[in-house]
């Protein structure tokens, strides 16, 4: 057993405790709030203050994705790749995870980069654990794809091949799902029909979409959100948003769609430039957003950025005039919403797993801030020597 003491507490479950303590046991939280009086080891959290994992749900880490030739992200046989799954370059040891728990990420949604249209499968991983499957949170956690600039490049710039537009991006994404719907209806007949079609992982992949078993996560910015929208209602399945710059423009098309888990945004990384992609920076669209109930996430899109990303834009969203625990939200439990992982983490709650992120000053707010420690499955994995 592990207890923390005397910490301000950020639940991210509607409650904050200004001074209480935690108690873990086997890996999962046993008790919130108030005074605990147990004979095991004690984590001393006066003055410190205690948030669940960061959650990270865009990120590339663990292979060699800033090394673009020795890349192991994007499979760039073809444009649509459905079949691909990012846990195969997943190197489980990687230096990656250490660096992003020691800035207070405890899991991170990895999943194929934006080279494809339709890149594969992605999963929720840990940053830690006593064997590799029991890191694995959920897998497949969504069909990763991308539109606009970076499959433009890849195929159209590059190579002269499909897609040179964007309008043959949206042809690629409708002519997959086509097929994925005959397929899955001709899957229904009996075996020895020679019309049933043989087991293709591709179209297994994109089915799942189909019968809402996993959302896809789609790449996308500026008014080529609006073919996501557009998609998803003639398929009706469930999409997030990635990156999301220039949402204040769709506050709208946001709010009033029915298939939307969320939008995952950032990083705040680039020059702000107008006209053009990446051109609109605008943080402060989450205040919005949150406020007409659409499920708001901040992310790393790591390895290029480590945690400190999401205290960096955490911080601008405050400074437009967000609130501190919606922006705390925004990185832990809504990420974890929209990976289909709360249940187990993203909040500070009895029976959830216990993966903390303490900090030394209010981050977000505090420009020195640090992590002080990080848990993960009750296991302190980080303590700073400062």
């Amino acid at each position: 057993m592990l207890v923390i003491k005397n910490t301000k507490i950020y639940t991210s479950a509607g409650t904050v405790h200004e001074k209480g303590d935690i108690l873990i046991k086997d890996g999962k939280i046993e008790k919130v709030g108030g005074s605990i009086e147990a004979d095991c080891e004690i984590i001393d959290g006066e003055g410190l203050i205690t948030l669940p994992g960061l959650v990270d749900g865009h990120n590339h880490a663990a292979s060699n994705m800033v090394n673009r030739k020795k890349q192991d992200f994007n499979e760039m046989s073809g444009n649509c790749v459905p079949q691909m799954d990012i846990l195969y370059s997943i190197d489980f040891n990687s230096e990656d995870f250490k660096f992003y728990y020691k800035g207070g990420i405890t899991t991170s949604g990895i999943i194929p980069g934006s080279g494809n249209v339709v890149g594969g499968v992605g999963v929720a991983i840990k940053g830690w654990g006593k064997s590799n499957k029991e890191r694995v949170l959920r897998h497949p956690m969504a069909l990763k794809m991308a539109l606009g600039l970076n499959p433009k490049n890849a195929y159209g710039k590059q190579r002269q091949e499909a897609p040179m537009t964007r309008m043959s991006i949206a042809q690629i994404i409708i002519d997959t799902f086509r097929k994925a719907q005959e397929y899955m209806k001709k899957r229904e007949l009996p075996e020895n029909d020679p019309k049933r079609p043989v087991y293709n992982q591709g179209m297994e992949n994109v089915c799942m979409v189909l019968r809402k078993e996993m959302p896809i996560k789609v790449h996308s910015e500026q008014f080529d959100m609006l073919m996501v929208f557009k998609i998803a209602e003639m398929f009706d399945i469930n999409f997030t948003i990635e990156h999301g710059w220039g949402a204040s423009d769709f506050y709208d098309d946001f709010s009033e769609s029915k298939h939307l888990v969320g939008i995952l945004f950032g990083p705040m990384s680039y020059m702000p430039r107008f006209p053009g992609e990446i051109g609109k920076q605008d943080p402060y669209s989450l205040i919005e957003l949150d406020r007409r109930g659409v499920n708001c996430s901040l992310i790393t899109d790591g390895p290029s950025f480590g945690a400190e990303a999401l205290l960096l834009q955490g911080g601008e969203i405050i400074r437009s005039g967000g609130n501190v625990e919606k922006v705390i939200e925004m990185m832990t439990i809504n990420p974890a919403k929209t990976m289909g992982v709360d249940k187990r983490i993203g909040s500070i709650e009895v029976g959830k797993d216990a993966d903390f992120a303490i900090f030394q000053g209010m981050p977000c707010v505090d420009t020195n801030a640090r992590v002080k420690y990080t848990l993960i499955d009750g296991e302190i994995v980080h303590k700073s020597k400062h």
